[in-house]
């Protein structure tokens, strides 16, 4: 008895060991797979005002009869965070907690502005369902076109002097984000900055002068 008790203890701490191993390896592999995949960013289409360029300068009015002007200089110095959506898109509708929270983080260097067209009576019933105010959103078929948004929802991130710094389609909170960190890293989207550094990898990698 005392001996197939013994066996089984070592049978046991074998296990035990034989576990911690495969626990080890396991968490050594999940690291390495989370340095190679690439976080999403928007994906942006080259279609519109290109980032760097002047955003369009129009003057429009929202839902409260407001001015609200987009493009230009903000005359008190914040950025634009201008998205394009729909009353009937169900994807628009669940990233409006992430826009205010954005918003509210980034407050008062940032304004949100959201846009899109039809009857004025489908929105305001939209504005009710989702408990949005009436200021900052305006119904402008202009301003869709003057930014080709040919699908959304779309995002355009505009600095305090009018130039677009970010865009792209954002179907996740992910996506709405990496436009502020497009914009920090100084480049168009998330997806260049991560080719470039993939890049200069190679380069030192192969020893190849960069």
């Amino acid at each position: 008895m005392t001996d197939a008790l013994l066996v089984s203890n070592v049978l046991l701490w074998i296990l035990l060991v034989g576990l911690g191993v495969a626990v080890l390896a396991l968490t050594r592999q999940v690291g390495i797979l989370h340095e190679r995949v690439a976080p999403a960013g928007a994906l942006s289409i080259q279609r519109g005002p290109s980032v760097g360029e002047k955003a369009p300068l129009l003057a429009l009015m929202d839902l409260a009869g407001q001015p609200v002007r987009i493009g230009g200089e903000d005359p008190l110095g914040r950025r634009t965070l201008l998205f394009f959506l729909s009353s009937s898109c169900p994807v628009c509708k669940t990233l409006l907690p992430t826009l205010r929270r954005v918003v509210s983080e980034e407050s008062p260097s940032l304004r949100l502005v959201l846009a899109s067209d039809g009857e004025p009576a489908e929105h305001e019933e939209f504005l009710r369902e989702q408990a949005l105010a009436r200021e900052g959103y305006v119904l402008s078929m202009e301003l869709g076109l003057r930014f080709e948004v040919a699908k959304i929802p779309y995002a355009v991130l505009i600095d305090e002097h009018g130039v677009v710094r970010a865009k792209g389609i954002v179907n996740t909170r992910e996506h709405v984000e990496s436009l502020f960190e497009a914009w920090r890293l100084g480049v168009s989207d998330v997806q260049a900055y991560l080719a470039r550094e993939r890049d200069a990898r190679v380069m030192t990698e192969s020893g190849a002068p960069t």
